[in-house]
């Protein structure tokens, strides 16, 4: 059978518009893993070059590591700079990032994200638990307590795909980026964040109280904006009716800076 070799000119032109594209690089939470990102990612790529950062399963990693890790990957695939979006923990390695490599960072999105974790008392028992708990129980854990992390309208499938897909979160990097959380506290620099910023919160979020630190952030970072995604809880990408360029494509299209050289 004879195959249609694809028009040259068509090739050119979508690699032209690749190459004008911004970059958006998405950052996972706590799971580190970057595969819950999988409904969104061909969703932002009508738009915007998209590259996901999967965070490292060692338990030797400091914030300022997971830092500069992101800033190379930047170098790498967006030389003038790059959009994060940042989901919870991802949220807080993107806020990092923008305050220790400004020049890197082109934009933000936070979701369901915190300048600071509000449960202290919680967060410091949390790795010494789960270092007691063995890690082949997670999946029954999660089930359990997954009341408090995804939103009321999630359907069977989403929920079926995101605990097959958590069977691969590691346990020494899970432990590790809540101990980074001890000490994470940007709440007082956030008036130095250069980069245009979206913050996203949804309201039904039981895990943390998105709305209110999103309230609290963008208040603070001088280009920010926020809205409020109704009727989503923590884990919400994973939905089926949620659309994450319908957020942020419109509000890039408005901020965006114009590029260097």
């Amino acid at each position: 059978m004879s195959r249609r070799m694809p028009d040259p000119e068509h090739l050119s032109e979508v690699a032209r518009r690749r190459s004008e594209a911004d970059t958006i690089i998405l950052v996972p939470g706590l799971d580190g893993t970057a595969l819950l990102f999988y409904r969104q990612i061909p969703l932002l790529a009508k738009q915007f070059n998209v590259v996901a950062f999967p965070l490292p399963n060692e338990s030797d990693r400091s914030m300022r590591d997971l830092t500069d890790e992101l800033r190379t990957l930047i170098d790498e695939v967006a030389p003038r700079g790059a959009i994060l979006c940042g989901e919870s923990f991802g949220g807080a390695l993107s806020l990092s990032t923008a305050l220790a490599h400004p020049d890197a960072v082109r934009g933000l999105v936070i979701l369901n994200s915190f300048a600071r974790v509000p449960q202290r008392a919680k967060l410091r028992v949390a790795p010494t638990a789960l270092k007691m708990v063995p890690w082949a129980a997670m999946p029954l854990v999660r089930r359990f307590t997954e009341h408090r992390l995804h939103s009321p309208h999630a359907l069977p499938e989403d929920l079926a795909e995101f605990h097959e897909r958590s069977k691969q979160i590691g346990r020494e990097g899970y432990i590790r980026r809540l101990e980074i959380l001890w000490d994470y506290d940007v709440r007082d620099q956030l008036h130095r964040i250069e980069a245009p910023t979206l913050f996203l919160a949804g309201d039904l979020d039981q895990l943390i109280p998105s709305v209110e630190q999103a309230e609290f952030m963008s208040a603070r970072v001088p280009n920010a904006e926020m809205q409020v995604l109704e009727g989503y809880g923590h884990i919400c990408l994973i939905n089926h009716d949620l659309d994450l360029l319908d957020y942020v494509g419109p509000w890039w299209d408005r901020v965006a800076p114009a590029r260097a050289g």
